[in-house]
């Protein structure tokens, strides 16, 4: 399983790379592996803002319909619109796809995520 040691998880799987004041999220290594083959991604729309875990989207795979928690409260700036069209690139790679850009409302919030090794830690609970 891949975790790079750059970003911050949650308890859902979702990361956060933070530049500036600015996140991009995504999805981990370890929940598209369990999803499976994703077949559709609602992205959050741009300008709207959301509380530390708030469902921002959508992901529909083969195996399950999930939703898509913000790791940070802040406001979408930007969408990856790609995934609309071509979904499965969350399969491919997790961490170079992206789902959104929001502006961080709150960067206390980073201090309640995972670092790469908490998070192995965490997945590996689930496996056991």
């Amino acid at each position: 399983m891949n975790i790079p040691e750059n970003l911050l998880y949650t308890d859902e799987h979702e990361w956060i790379s933070v530049e500036g004041n600015t996140g991009r999220i995504g999805i981990t290594d370890y929940a598209q592996h369990h999803l499976g083959d994703i077949v559709f991604v609602e992205l959050p729309e741009v300008g709207d803002s959301f509380a530390m875990r708030d469902a921002v989207g959508v992901i529909e795979s083969v195996k399950a319909v999930v939703s898509v928690y913000t790791p940070a409260s802040g406001t979408i700036l930007e969408v990856n619109e790609e995934l609309e069209d071509s979904p499965e690139l969350l399969n491919e790679a997790p961490y170079d796809n992206w789902i959104a850009v929001m502006d961080l409302g709150d960067k206390s919030d980073l201090d309640k995520l995972m670092n790469a090794e908490a998070y192995a830690a965490f997945c590996q609970t689930l496996e056991d």
